[in-house]
């Protein structure tokens, strides 16, 4: 079993279990602790190369988890100490449920946690830093699994929700706010899927938003999804926040007028 499956993990017994683990580990003798990092070599663990890593970004109370890094490149995350225990990122993306499959809404903490390392830890590029802004911990999301392992994920600014924690403005439609699918897994039509997903999910919506600024990834995957959905034209927007009219630009319109 892997961490997501586990039972469910409360974010103060993880923070209090990292922190004695810490205390522990400084107080005992050099070389007694080591992470295999690959099948031919293994990492001295020590407080030297153990770093916290924040997790959410809201006004809640901070959550935070230990991570191990090379000692010669703390901007790497090699493991993460869960359930008492180091694992191996890859690890914490994986599952041996064989009911996770296909596309599942997050509610786990140990799945925000997935979310987080999508974004933030695998496969980035120092090109990459600060593309992804870390999520509040109650956004609404949904995580894409394929063949035991987590490889994309969508997130949602529902109507009605706060555009920010430090306004009163609402969002006026649901939006698509983040798309994520992992580079090797790219090309597979799982940007449709995620799309797709999103639009069945409000029938009753006449309007549907994503968030400005569209990749130039997600305007090809809004121009095939347009054109095989013709019904859909008048009713997907890119948007600003909080999404009234003046701040809508219909999407279709812009790609038949190379805005893009």
């Amino acid at each position: 079993m892997f961490p997501v499956d586990l039972p469910p993990v409360d974010e103060t017994d993880l923070r209090l279990a990292s922190e004695q683990y810490l205390l522990l580990l400084e107080s005992q003798p050099k070389g007694d602790d080591w992470f295999q990092s690959t099948k031919t070599s293994k990492l001295e663990i020590t407080a030297r190369n153990i770093k916290w890593l924040e997790v959410f970004e809201d006004n809640q109370t901070r959550c935070s988890i230990l991570a191990l890094h090379p000692s010669d490149d703390p901007t790497q995350v090699l493991a993460l100490y869960l359930h008492g225990s180091w694992w191996c990122v890859s690890d914490v993306m994986r599952t041996s449920c064989k009911s996770r499959t296909g596309l599942l809404p997050v509610q786990s903490f140990m799945e925000r946690l997935i979310m987080f390392l999508l974004s933030q830890v695998v496969e980035k590029t120092s090109e990459e830093e600060g593309l992804f802004s870390l999520h509040p911990r109650t956004e609404s999301a949904k995580l894409l699994w394929r063949d035991g392992q987590a490889v994309g994920f969508y997130t949602v600014k529902h109507k009605g929700t706060l555009c920010d924690s430090w306004s009163i403005r609402c969002y006026l439609l649901p939006v698509l706010d983040t798309v994520l699918v992992r580079k090797s897994w790219r090309r597979k039509g799982l940007g449709l899927k995620m799309l797709v997903d999103f639009c069945s999910s409000f029938p009753s919506e006449e309007v549907l938003g994503i968030s400005v600024p569209l990749s130039a990834s997600m305007v090809a995957v809004c121009r095939h999804f347009l054109q095989l959905n013709e019904d859909q034209r008048d009713r997907l927007y890119e948007v600003e926040a909080p999404g009234d009219w003046t701040q809508r630009r219909n999407i279709w319109l812009n790609i038949q007028l190379s805005r893009y």
